[in-house]
């Protein structure tokens, strides 16, 4: 529903029907002066029926022309879907050892490297994206760039490792995304200097909790980058994942979150070692609501597709409340040009 930042124009809406009543008597008044000279059936055959109704259509234009104007001049607002402003995607994916198993065809790293690479071929190429890699630690493994090429060579080298450190991979993450923050990576993702009470926040003022200010701001407010999180398993190291999310929310960072195989969980092998996996969803969509994000659950390879493909729409195209007085005034003058040129191309006039 439009609102208006100038609603008080809106009031001029209420002179048109009078112009439509000074336009009716115009038209009584024409009538008058051709029955001097004419009678009523040579003015009826002169005109035709086709012809009187037409001589009302470049009026009416006219007159949607002026409400738009006035419209316009309201200064109206509506939510509209427009390009999107993202210049920067992180894309931090899981390459811990569960992600060998095979319920997600042909495994769930393949599967993830596959539509990574699917989801890259469908973003503007105006968009950078940045690669970060998670299992017991997180790393960039491409900084962002435009050059799809090397984001695939990065994405085709993962290489499987123990553990699962989401938190530490939306750390990394801001980090690219904030180069200049003074988020001191090491501290935050090993907590050498973590103290009982010093939150994620203050550690990233200066890397070690000094008095450089931070303001919060409105989560999802930030326009120009997002971060999506894909794993499949549970936390089980580094950083806690919700206070890395809420890092990301006070920096308006919005992470997608996609859970990849079994949520029941799965008891997978390898190299005489054996460990049960299961997929923590309710913390994914924990970091996905505080971040005015989205989760989204892919237990198939198909599924996963089709959410990289989702994404891709989500993050090119966004709803946002925009001033549309422009295409108002547009419409006005389109209208005005339509009304005249039918005028001249029907009575060599204009109105």
């Amino acid at each position: 529903m439009p609102h208006f930042l100038w609603p008080q124009f809106l009031w001029l809406l209420l002179l048109l029907p009078l112009l439509v009543l000074v336009y009716v008597w115009l038209l009584r008044r024409k009538k008058k002066t051709v029955l001097r000279y004419a009678s009523l059936s040579i003015v009826r055959e002169a005109m035709g029926k086709g012809q009187s109704f037409r001589r009302h259509i470049p009026p009416l234009l006219f007159l949607m022309s002026l409400a738009a104007m006035l419209v316009a001049s309201s200064r109206p607002f509506a939510v509209v879907s427009l390009p999107s402003q993202n210049e920067t995607i992180i894309l931090a994916m899981d390459v811990s050892g569960s992600m060998r198993a095979t319920d997600v065809l042909p495994n769930r790293l393949v599967a993830s490297q596959n539509a990574a690479k699917a989801f890259l071929a469908e973003l503007p190429r105006s968009v950078r994206v940045g690669i970060v890699a998670f299992a017991g630690t997180a790393s960039v493994v491409q900084q962002p760039t435009l050059s799809r090429e090397d984001l695939v060579t990065a994405i085709d080298k993962f290489q499987l490792q123990r553990a699962t450190a989401i938190g530490n991979a939306i750390v990394v993450s801001l980090a690219e995304l904030f180069p200049d923050a003074g988020i001191d990576l090491e501290s935050l993702q090993y907590g050498r200097e973590r103290q009982r009470g010093v939150s994620l926040d203050q550690l990233a003022k200066d890397g070690k909790g000094g008095d450089k200010p931070f303001t919060p701001v409105a989560p999802g407010s930030y326009t120009s980058g997002a971060i999506i999180l894909l794993t499949d398993g549970q936390r089980t190291t580094g950083v806690d994942s919700m206070e890395a999310a809420k890092m990301a929310a006070d920096r308006g960072v919005r992470i997608y979150t996609v859970g990849v195989g079994t949520v029941d969980g799965e008891t997978i092998g390898f190299e005489g070692w054996s460990m049960r996996v299961k997929l923590d969803e309710e913390t994914l969509k924990g970091i996905a609501k505080s971040t005015q994000a989205e989760y989204f659950y892919a237990g198939t390879a198909t599924d996963l597709q089709k959410v990289y493909e989702t994404l891709s729409s989500r993050l090119t195209v966004e709803k946002k409340e925009t001033e549309i007085s422009g295409l108002v005034a547009l419409l006005a003058a389109a209208l005005a040009l339509l009304s005249a040129g039918l005028s001249l191309a029907w009575f060599n006039r204009i109105l």
